[in-house]
């Protein structure tokens, strides 16, 4: 059971709410609502966000120092060797840095939010998917770093809920930070 006032979750014959002790009505079931802070200072919406990240863009960086460095010798190789005119062996050059930047775009459009109540993953640009999982629901988290992530800091997070579908969340790639944000 779930107090109306603070969202806290309490015994089911509980007569008060262990976290903000108002009175629990167990016995009169009240419509489903939105538990409300009061004491809340940084809010999106109705709940206060705790912080947000995107995922690494440490490769993305190493993928644009390669593509330029691919392209550089695409168009030494291609200007010295065949009778293409070095304008094309240019823009074939610049061609390889749109792999690189389709990856920066595709990091870009991820954001991994965690709020007083929910963990919310967005994702995409023309179809978005927001995916929410209630902090209640989250049974296990799991903090995988091989050793190359660990001597970079960063690292997967797999978060293993209580769904339907056996849902298990992996936050791919994130900076791991060394300290906790205040709350």
């Amino acid at each position: 059971m779930f107090c109306d006032k603070c969202g806290a979750e309490n015994k089911d014959t509980a007569a008060f709410c262990r976290k903000c002790g108002t009175t629990i009505d167990g016995v009169d079931e009240q419509e489903t609502r939105v538990a409300v802070r009061h004491d809340v200072a940084v809010t999106t919406g109705d709940e206060r966000q705790i912080f947000s990240i995107t995922p690494t863009l440490m490769f993305v960086k190493l993928g644009y120092v390669l593509a330029a460095v691919g392209a550089l010798l695409l168009v030494a190789v291609v200007s010295a060797f065949t009778s293409v005119t070095p304008i094309w062996a240019i823009l074939f050059g610049l061609l390889l840095l749109l792999i690189p930047a389709f990856y920066h775009i595709k990091q870009k459009l991820v954001r991994y939010t965690l709020t007083d109540s929910k963990l919310e993953i967005d994702a995409g640009l023309i179809s978005r998917t927001t995916r929410s999982v209630p902090l209640r629901r989250i049974q296990d988290v799991t903090v995988s770093a091989t050793v190359m992530q660990r001597l970079l800091s960063f690292g997967d997070l797999m978060i293993d809920n209580a769904s339907e579908e056996a849902g298990k969340v992996v936050l791919k790639t994130s900076t791991i930070r060394k300290s906790v944000p205040k709350m």
